[in-house]
């Protein structure tokens, strides 16, 4: 951490939510580093066997997630081998994003263990730009046409997000709306999303469903944000529909 925080001189809102990230990766990795160090050493011999590792032990052979390292992660419904190839494309992200601390072409929002943190930095950086009162703004999305590969460097202004989901209907990139579902899809991926912050009376209140986001399928305290998605059916339609993007699936 010592070294990420020299090169991060600026601490712009996007280095400040970089180095949270990396050291709340640190202390996850340290733990299971840790944990399994000490399992090693029991099952050697070397150690005595306490309920923890027995625990650890258990969950490794059943495929869950240890409780030990739940506490320090991020919400997942996934099994341990899913969680884990997860979890190793995170520290990729941070990997990639920590060598100069340029944002990144397209952000996984996916990614990041409190992705709060990151649409709120989008709101401060453009309050510092312009001087506004971060009270007074809002984020506003553009749905755009384009996958991750189509991009190779971030907007002036806010910052493009890739990785979410849609669960109870699907986006359609061609009208650019909000459209039903198709028939075994459960939960279709969203092309890239445009994020910037806008003033909240310049905010477009028509023909928008008023879509939240959340981490996980499990809902309710995994809650992010709220985007306005376009429709053109009465946003009721989607609110009886459950209809939310989400993080992971």
């Amino acid at each position: 951490m010592a070294e990420l925080l020299g090169k991060a001189e600026e601490r712009t809102p996007y280095q400040v939510v970089a180095l949270q990230e990396c050291e709340r990766m640190n202390i996850l990795t340290q733990e299971i580093r840790h944990s399994l160090r000490e399992l090693n050493f029991g099952l050697k011999g070397e150690l005595t066997m306490t309920s923890e590792m027995e625990n650890l032990q258990n969950a490794i052979f059943l495929d869950i997630v240890p409780d030990s390292w739940t506490k320090r992660a991020y919400p997942s419904m996934s099994s341990l081998a899913l969680w884990f190839t997860d979890l190793l494309a995170r520290i990729k992200e941070l990997e990639a994003w920590s060598v100069d601390f340029i944002l990144p072409s397209a952000v996984w929002l996916a990614g990041f263990f409190n992705p709060q943190s990151f649409l709120t930095a989008i709101m401060q950086t453009m309050a510092r730009r312009n001087e506004w009162p971060l009270d007074s703004m809002c984020l506003h999305c553009d749905v755009t046409k384009k996958n991750r590969e189509d991009f190779s460097c971030p907007p002036r202004e806010g910052a493009y997000i890739h990785g979410l989901f849609m669960e109870g209907a699907r986006w359609d990139p061609q009208v650019g709306l909000i459209v039903n579902a198709r028939l075994k899809e459960l939960t279709p991926t969203m092309p890239v999303i445009f994020i910037r912050a806008i003033p909240v009376d310049k905010q477009e209140n028509r023909n928008v469903y008023q879509c939240p986001i959340y981490k996980t399928r499990q809902r309710g305290p995994t809650y992010v944000w709220t985007f306005n998605l376009k429709t053109k059916e009465k946003p009721s339609k989607w609110t009886l529909a459950g209809v939310a993007l989400l993080l992971q699936i």
